[in-house]
């Protein structure tokens, strides 16, 4: 499975411009396992003329709003939603990639532990040709979410089913620092609204994984 979705998406560079391909899916579902496989099988299989650098990983998820001001907006309690991510910024971001003028752009990361964005964690060379990036919403069509869709090339919706969904995103929020309880009362509550929202725009994807 893995090495088609490899072909599939190193076929999306087809020499010159550069390939933007996004992933995404409800919390735990697996878009940034499978983001960072196919970036590694392809950072190994390089096109003609190109080294491993050919292809970038740049998550959406440096695009959080930091905790301050998600508590002067009053939205600390909904960290996750689709209001509580800088979207022009991303939306930005992805149109400076596409562009393909900068020598070098940097994008923000995120610290799991810390829960917070850190800016200029990710240097994006002239050299990436193809950029993977993912993140919960990039299939939404309402404003201003839908700039973002219109700026890559596919988008993947990553699918899992829902039991096995819930468990895996437990176990992360308690590998990051929430008690069992407050892992499970965050994955249910806020996660899965969420969840709810994104399964909406499923059937934009150009592909389920």
């Amino acid at each position: 499975m893995i090495s088609e979705l490899v072909r599939r998406a190193a076929g999306l560079y087809t020499g010159g411009a550069r390939a933007l391909l996004g992933i995404a899916g409800p919390p735990g579902a697996g878009k940034t396992t499978l983001a960072e496989e196919l970036v590694a099988a392809l950072a190994a299989a390089p096109p003609p003329g190109h080294d491993a650098g050919w292809v970038a990983y740049v998550p959406m998820d440096g695009f959080h709003l930091a905790d301050v001001e998600l508590d002067r907006l009053g939205l600390r309690g909904r960290k996750g939603a689709p209001e509580t991510f800088d979207v022009y910024g991303y939306a930005n971001l992805l149109r400076r990639l596409r562009s393909d003028r900068d020598e070098m752009i940097y994008a923000p990361g995120f610290e799991r532990v810390l829960e917070q964005p850190i800016a200029g964690v990710i240097g994006v060379p002239r050299a990436a040709r193809l950029i993977v990036t993912e993140g919960n919403y990039l299939l939404l069509s309402s404003p201003p979410w839908q700039r973002v869709r219109e700026l890559l090339d596919e988008v993947w919706y990553t699918d899992l089913e829902q039991e096995e969904r819930l468990r895996r995103l437990i176990e992360r929020h308690v590998r990051f620092g929430k008690t069992p309880e407050a892992a499970e009362a965050w994955a249910s509550g806020t996660d899965e609204l969420n969840a709810v929202l994104i399964a909406a725009s499923r059937d934009r994807a150009d592909l389920i994984v």
